[in-house]
């Protein structure tokens, strides 16, 4: 039926915008954002098709599950590591501190990776790249081939599990003055035990809850793994 000439005539509707393919860029973008404003267990390939728009089946196209998900994540995280490129003879137990330094840095900067990270031998592009280099630090300092493949578990290992009982700790959203109050009252506990039945741990009550809160316990941690090490290096 033709359009009565009184009628005023329409105009045509816009197109709609196309939409943005799925990628998996996008797909490591979208999990990246909810667990570091959500948390690890805030990820799932349900929320993520929620934050794109689309359904959770499409998402299997580009990332076959949950642990190759994981896998992207810490391969993201490790793309974030300002590592020198050089190993140096010399500086090599300064290097691998500044190693364990950085990986914290970029763990803080995405809480939640390092649950991510648990349990995962990390076989991105990326993450290999960071493991080579630290393996070039180890072997420029003479460690034999085995300490130097072990090492490069160990190292990641420690720093994760700082990073992921900081994640657990921030989800508490404890103020610094709570913090203070529960090493007080962690001290009390300890200095208050049966002195004949835990004599060392009264006598060292305040030892034992000193560094909270800070970067004290880790510097303390890549000091004794990086002098451990050095223990094993090849003597020229």
């Amino acid at each position: 039926m033709s359009q009565s000439p009184w009628q005023p005539i329409s105009p045509p509707k816009p197109p709609r915008p196309a939409k943005e393919p799925l990628t998996r860029e996008r797909i490591v973008d979208a999990a990246m954002r909810l667990i570091v404003e959500h948390g690890y267990d805030a990820v799932s390939m349900r929320k993520i098709a929620q934050e794109l728009g689309t359904g959770p089946a499409s998402l299997y196209a580009h990332v076959a599950n949950k642990g190759e998900l994981d896998q992207l994540l810490v391969d993201r995280a490790a793309a974030q590591m300002k590592l020198g490129d050089t190993a140096d003879p010399d500086r090599w137990q300064e290097q691998v501190k500044d190693y364990m330094r950085e990986m914290l840095r970029v763990m803080r900067a995405n809480p939640g990776v390092a649950r991510a990270a648990i349990g995962q031998v990390p076989l991105g592009e990326q993450a290999l790249l960071s493991t080579e280099t630290l393996l070039a630090i180890l072997k420029a300092g003479n460690l034999p081939d085995q300490a130097a493949g072990w090492a490069a578990d160990l190292i990641p290992l420690y720093v994760t599990a700082v990073s992921f009982e900081e994640t657990v700790q921030n989800a508490a959203s404890w103020t610094p003055e709570d913090i203070t109050h529960f090493v007080g009252e962690m001290r009390a506990y300890f200095a208050g035990l049966p002195a004949d039945r835990f004599p060392v741990t009264v006598a060292l009550a305040a030892a034992l809850t000193s560094g909270a809160g800070g970067d004290e316990r880790f510097e303390f941690g890549i000091s004794v793994i990086t002098a451990g090490l050095a223990a094993l290096a090849v003597k020229d």
